[in-house]
């Protein structure tokens, strides 16, 4: 009587394994590292304000993005409590504040 029960759950359970094989083979390997960006196009704002976050941009780093942007003369970088980094920088001769979201958006004060 067990027997026949015991039979039906392999079946089943080989059945759903078969099903399941293909699936699994088709979803890709994982990353070997971080491919992530915070921003996915280079150089292009994807907000015209900064964006509050969580930034793990060293100040190094939102200096580069700043430059980047075109701007030179980077000074008073602080990152405020929205995790925003801000600062003064100057383009095309006038200062102007500057900001870098954790996006990596860089906005100037107009």
């Amino acid at each position: 009587m067990k027997r026949p029960s015991l039979l039906v759950c392999i079946s089943v359970l080989a059945a759903a394994t078969a099903l399941a094989a293909p699936a699994s083979a088709q979803n890709p390997p994982a990353q070997s590292g971080p491919n992530n960006n915070a921003v996915n196009s280079s150089g292009q704002n994807n907000s015209d304000a900064p964006v509050a976050g969580r930034n793990s941009f060293t100040e190094g780093q939102a200096k580069s993005k700043i430059e980047d942007a075109g701007y030179a003369n980077v000074t008073e970088l602080k990152k405020d409590d929205k995790g925003v980094w801000r600062g003064q920088a100057s383009k095309g001769g006038s200062a102007t504040a500057v900001s870098v979201d954790f996006q990596g958006n860089v906005n100037s004060t107009k």
